[in-house]
């Protein structure tokens, strides 16, 4: 039987550690990001797909390339992309590097959900700003860049 010393700093550490508190915080950005991006005209759009999006590149990526970087089997990431295909975000077209390779390119929608999210994602950058102050910003920005693993791309 657990002592109530190990409850207590089990769950002081679940609650508090690192990687939780970024996860909150990554959370809640992806939230904020995702209903901003629907009501700017992405209704069909979903935390899956908004999950996928990122790792396709502006002249197009292979499946597997884009599975790996999103850390999802290839028949995940395919189901997925199909969906972004019969919604018209994005396209399979033919490899012209490799003839027996399909790349997944953005269409005209897609690149005007890739505008609306910029332009979400600056304005809820500018609200964090003002909500946490620009020098705490800043100072956020800073640590998570040097954070590792993470570049400042």
């Amino acid at each position: 039987m657990p002592s109530s010393h190990n409850k207590a700093v089990d769950h002081g550490l679940r609650q508090t550690n690192t990687g939780r508190l970024l996860l909150r915080a990554m959370r809640a950005f992806n939230e904020r990001s995702m209903a901003a991006v629907q009501e700017s005209g992405h209704p069909a759009l979903s935390f899956a797909h908004a999950s996928i999006l990122p790792h396709i590149d502006a002249d197009g990526t292979r499946l597997t390339e884009i599975a790996e970087r999103a850390g999802m089997r290839k028949q995940s990431a395919s189901q997925l992309i199909g969906e972004l295909e019969k919604a018209g975000y994005v396209a399979r077209t033919q490899d012209l590097s490799d003839k027996r390779a399909t790349l997944i390119s953005f269409t005209p929608q897609g690149q005007n959900f890739l505008r609306d999210a910029a332009t979400v994602k600056a304005r809820i950058e500018e609200e964090l700003k003002r909500e946490l102050g620009a020098g705490p910003y800043e100072t956020l920005r800073t640590i998570l860049v040097r954070f590792p693993g993470v570049s400042g791309g």
